[in-house]
Order: C-alpha cells, then sequence, then structure tokens
C-alpha cells in the first residue's frame, strides 16, 4: 500500500522540548487539519500510524508527530501529564500552516491527551482547576477493587496502592500554572475531538496488559527494556501535583464536540473506561462502542478510520 506523501515538520513546546512531526496535505477539504496523537510507544512512522494517516487524508490536512520521549523528539515521556503541552504546541502549528478547522484525533494514552488538552482548555477559560485533588478525590465514583484503580502509573520506583494513595515527590520542571500559560491563549484552541481506546482514570491495574506497561514504567529494568525495545526514554520519577484524571477533565470539553470510540474487544481497558468519560462529557458528545474492535491504532480498520474522519468533517 502506498501512502500520501507527507513533509517533516518540527516545532517546540511550551517548556522547550522539540518536537518531530509530519504534515501531509489535505486530499480532501482544504482548510480542516487533523491532529493525531499516538498511543504509548507509538510514534508517526510506525506503519499503523502511517496507514491511519493516510486514510484521514481523505478528509483533511493531517500533522501527526512523536509525544515527548518518543520517536526522535526530545526529551522524557511523562505518560499522560506534560504531554498536553506537546499537544497543544502540534495544534497551533496545524492552524500556523493554515488550516482554519482543527480536531484532534487520539488513540490510547494519546486518546487520554486530546481529552486532558481540550478539557484544561475549557477549565482555563472558565477559571476552574487544572489538576485532579490528590489521593482518592480521582477515583470518585470509579468503583471499588482493582477497577477502582486507574491506568498508566506515573509512579516510578516503588509500589503504587490500588486505592490512588498519592504520588512520590515529582523530579521538579514544569508544573500546573505552565500548562496554564500555554493553554490561556486562542492559537490551541480545537474544533472537534476524538478519543479512542482512551483510559478514563489513572492507576488502572485491572487487565494484564495494562499490569505489564505499569512494569514497564514503574521499575528501572522496565524502562530500561522500553527505551532499548521500542525507543521510549520515560521520566524517573512521579506526578506532583497529580494531573486531571480524562474523565475529569472530560466534563469540560463541552461545547466542543467530544467522540469517545471503544472496543468490546480492547485488551488494555475495558469498556467501562468508555462510559465514564461518556459520562462525565456533556452535550455535544457521542459514544460509539464498537463489536469486536481491540485496541488502539493495531485494532483500528481504515473503515472505522473514515467513519471518524467522515464524523470530524461532520462536526468542525
Amino acid at each position: 500500500m502506498s501512502f500520501a506523501p507527507s513533509f517533516a515538520a518540527m516545532f517546540m513546546t511550551e517548556d522547550d522540548v522539540r518536537i518531530d512531526a509530519a504534515h501531509t496535505p489535505s486530499r480532501g477539504a482544504a482548510d480542516l487539519g487533523i491532529v493525531v496523537a499516538h498511543g504509548f510507544t507509538g510514534s508517526l512512522r510506525e506503519l499503523t500510524t502511517r496507514r491511519i494517516t493516510h486514510v484521514l487524508s481523505e478528509f483533511g490536512g493531517v500533522v501527526s508527530f512523536d509525544f515527548r520521549g518518543h520517536g526522535r523528539s526530545g526529551g522524557l515521556s511523562t505518560v499522560g501529564d506534560l504531554e498536553v503541552l506537546d499537544l497543544e504546541a502540534a495544534v497551533r502549528h496545524t492552524r500556523m500552516i493554515g488550516y482554519t478547522r482543527v480536531a484532534t484525533v487520539g488513540f490510547s494514552m494519546g486518546g487520554a491527551v486530546v481529552v486532558r488538552h481540550a478539557g484544561l482548555r475549557g477549565a482555563t477559560r472558565s477559571g476552574g482547576a487544572m489538576v485532579g485533588p490528590a489521593g482518592d478525590g480521582l477515583l470518585s465514583g470509579a468503583g471499588g477493587g482493582l477497577e477502582a484503580a486507574a491506568v498508566l502509573s506515573p509512579v516510578m520506583d516503588g509500589p503504587v496502592g490500588l486505592d490512588g494513595g498519592a504520588p512520590l515527590p515529582g523530579r521538579g520542571g514544569p508544573g500546573p500554572e505552565l500548562v496554564n500559560t500555554a493553554l490561556g491563549d486562542g492559537r490551541g484552541r480545537v474544533d472537534a475531538v476524538v478519543s479512542i481506546s482512551s483510559p478514563a482514570r489513572w492507576y488502572y491495574r485491572g487487565t494484564k496488559p495494562m499490569r505489564q506497561v505499569h512494569w514497564a514504567i514503574e521499575r528501572r529494568l522496565g524502562r530500561w527494556a522500553t527505551r532499548v525495545g521500542r525507543g521510549t526514554r520515560i521520566r524517573k520519577g512521579g506526578w506532583d501535583p497529580v494531573p486531571l484524571a480524562p474523565y475529569e477533565a472530560a466534563a469540560t470539553v463541552a461545547p466542543t464536540p467530544l467522540l469517545v470510540v471503544h472496543g468490546d474487544s480492547d485488551s488494555f481497558f475495558p469498556v467501562e473506561h468508555a462510559l465514564q468519560l461518556y459520562g462525565a462529557a456533556r452535550d455535544p458528545r457521542e459514544l460509539w462502542l464498537e463489536p469486536g474492535f481491540g485496541h488502539a491504532e493495531t485494532a483500528a480498520t481504515p473503515e472505522l478510520i473514515r467513519r471518524i474522519g467522515a464524523w470530524v468533517s461532520a462536526m468542525t
């Protein structure tokens, strides 16, 4: 399969991280730009991402990029926290090159980031809180036991309580103030958001793949293996403060349209995550529960991506 031509791009985030990107010009509407946010350990150069980019370019121009700590981008991964700054820079770049309608489409970790980005922008506009409360505040209404713990633990070198206890102290660096500043103007605004195979909350360990992801993030050997095997560099240390959970951010995405897409065969996150995201959001919102659909980019068929592209075109 041959792909639509793309052109290399590069931009900087508000905290001076270099982001490697690519622009695939539109084969459809000239004014629609679609920003694609990959999952954890993914890259814009992976075959699955290139296929998705190719299909979406039927509807608009596509800007794909590598999150910090991934691929050829600089920095270290914070597994969904400061990645909102990477997405903000990508959206600004998309507008700068001439697209007047911009939608974000994220997969797995990228799905959490697109919801957090849009929700944090909404919270900034309304003067709301930028970070979630510590401890069980993030897990209110999430249920009990393993299902109450949430995804992609930020804690790197020690056990994490399944009750969502306090994180390890952070290692310094940019905090909510910088995020607030970066997202406080209109240059990174989005006109539609699509979240695919996303977690709804932090510290989820209820499936074997997610327990393996936690090992890769939390343990020194896991981080080394992830760097060597996938080229993903993960920051050592924890979140301080704990960032706003995706389901909390979903509450302030409106009036931007939100589409939540999830498969009933997702081996990482059960359907309850999609239901929690959708339940926390306000209209305009849609929920697609896809029979037989697995997880994120690797399971997304061209037919599903075309449906998503059509939804984006109609909603922007």
